[in-house]
């Protein structure tokens, strides 16, 4: 979808589907459906790009990023990573892979071992993976904290004593340290300060430039999204709705639920589409992920819906210049 000759990681029809069950005489357990929170999921990442991905709490993105790492095994569709198939890679396999696969996840105050020293944190990829020589470990672990920007003796600190920024670039050298081309970035500023912010983001942005990475960009502030990706999707309910390059994207916006999603912001530049005939679209909440309806999954929200909108579940199709909608408006 956003450019097959270049593409690092292509997904098509990704699945994973979590049971819903229900106690039956408080000993067995029955399973009465599925919260369904990956769901047909298709797109592609060029080589040394970002791919934003954006949607509200609970609409399935983190669980997206980490089974394109099997993380979470999935349950359905193809993950290739540069067009070899890894859904189905044996351990073994996969193992050797992981080293140009990583994460760096929301939380760096959970994600950290409070009682190891970052040295310890920032080498463990290195031995387990055997990326470099063990004489190497001293001056690979200088110069990833070079690096991410973090002085030489806070190899002997602990996670403890680290603000949440410190403690975040130390989660980004752990996932340098095994030299990976594709990161997932699970919202990786989340957590910190508006000001801690910016200067993590310019901080990965170097390092996109400087190592030729490729980034999955998880993150509910579209603005954040907006400048730091390529091509942007838009997930609902484990759904992408619509996909297209970023600039595209939020000048001309088509599915209803994104221009909902744009009208939300505070703030606005001349580059972003407030979209005002969807400003008062979301005035009902989302339906329950174990009871959803039989056809477009924002039907219930929409403001402009049709008939067909709660009968049959529209298809993502390109709409021309790469910009995929999945709706039935024309």
């Amino acid at each position: 979808m956003t450019g097959k000759m270049d593409s690092l990681l292509s997904v098509v029809g990704l699945k994973k589907y979590f049971p819903v069950t229900r106690s039956i005489l408080g000993v067995f357990r029955k399973r009465i459906g599925d919260i369904k929170a990956v769901d047909e999921v298709s797109f592609q990442i060029n080589e040394g790009e970002t791919f934003g991905l954006v949607g509200e709490s609970g609409s399935g993105k983190t669980t997206l990023g980490r089974t394109l790492l099997r993380l979470i095994e999935p349950d359905g569709g193809d993950i290739l990573f540069e067009g070899e198939n890894i859904t189905n890679m044996k351990k073994d396999k996969l193992r050797k892979l992981r080293r140009d696969m990583q994460i760096v996840f929301q939380d760096p105050f959970s994600s950290l071992n409070p009682m190891r020293r970052i040295k310890d944190i920032i080498t463990e990829p290195m031995k387990i993976h055997r990326t470099c020589e063990r004489a190497e470990y001293s001056s690979r672990l200088k110069e990833l904290l070079s690096v991410v920007e973090l002085p030489e003796e806070y190899a002997y600190r602990r996670p403890y004593a680290l603000s949440g920024g410190e403690k975040q670039r130390v989660a980004i050298a752990r996932a340098l340290s095994t030299n990976p081309r594709f990161i997932v970035l699970d919202e990786p500023t989340s957590s910190l300060d508006v000001s801690v912010q910016a200067k993590v983001i310019l901080l990965l942005r170097k390092l996109q430039r400087k190592l030729d990475l490729t980034f999955l960009f998880i993150s509910h502030d579209l603005v954040l999204v907006k400048n730091v990706s390529n091509f942007v999707g838009v997930m609902y309910l484990g759904k992408l709705v619509e996909l297209a390059r970023s600039k595209e994207l939020f000048i001309k916006p088509v599915h209803p639920y994104t221009n909902t999603l744009l009208s939300s912001i505070p703030l606005v530049d001349k580059d972003v589409n407030l979209g005002s005939k969807y400003k008062s679209a979301i005035l009902v909440d989302a339906p329950s992920w174990h009871n959803l309806p039989p056809g477009c999954r924002f039907a219930s929200r929409c403001p402009i819906k049709r008939g067909v909108c709660l009968e049959k579940i529209p298809e993502l199709i390109d709409i021309g210049n790469n910009h995929f909608v999945a709706c039935h408006l024309d």
